[in-house]
């Protein structure tokens, strides 16, 4: 039964080890411990207050390189859109300029033919002209053989000037 009711002396003993314990506990150990838990939560609440401004700082940052990136995506199709626009105006340009060359070249066949068509008409004119002469040489050389011949052309040609 002493172990289920203890004895007046254990119990006094027991409660000034029991004070005594924790005057010492609370003399040498609480503050060194409180100081480390307070330390350690500040350290803690640092952190979060570090982590939070991160997390702050990389959505900034991801939000200025989405800006950075639409600058960018915008600036590529202005260069795009200015590229496109100056090969077409390089294409029409050459296109332009090609149908001018090959009117001018045209122009210049059709005064060409123009002048070879005229000379090879003068030069035609020219040999008709001669083979002319030759045929009317030939044939006054035939008709103006005899002197019987050349009183008749005088005489036709008398009557044709008195008619006229």
């Amino acid at each position: 039964m002493e172990l289920i009711t203890p004895s007046y002396g254990l119990l006094f003993w027991t409660g000034i080890t029991f004070c005594l314990l924790l005057f010492i506990l609370a003399k040498f150990v609480w503050k060194p411990v409180l100081n480390a838990v307070n330390a350690r939560s500040q350290k803690i609440d640092e952190a979060l207050l570090e982590a939070d401004k991160a997390r702050k700082e990389m959505q900034a940052l991801h939000a200025e390189n989405e800006r950075i990136l639409k600058e960018a995506k915008a600036q590529r199709d202005e260069i795009l859109k200015e590229a496109k626009e100056a090969a077409t105006r390089l294409v029409d340009d050459a296109r332009e300029k090609a149908k001018t060359e090959g009117n001018k070249l045209i122009e210049s066949a059709r005064v060409a033919i123009d002048n070879e068509r005229n000379a090879a008409i003068a030069e035609m004119k020219t040999q008709i002209a001669q083979f002319s002469i030759e045929i009317a040489e030939h044939l006054v050389k035939e008709s103006l053989s005899s002197d019987v011949k050349q009183k008749e052309l005088t005489t036709k040609m008398v009557g044709e000037l008195k008619l006229n």
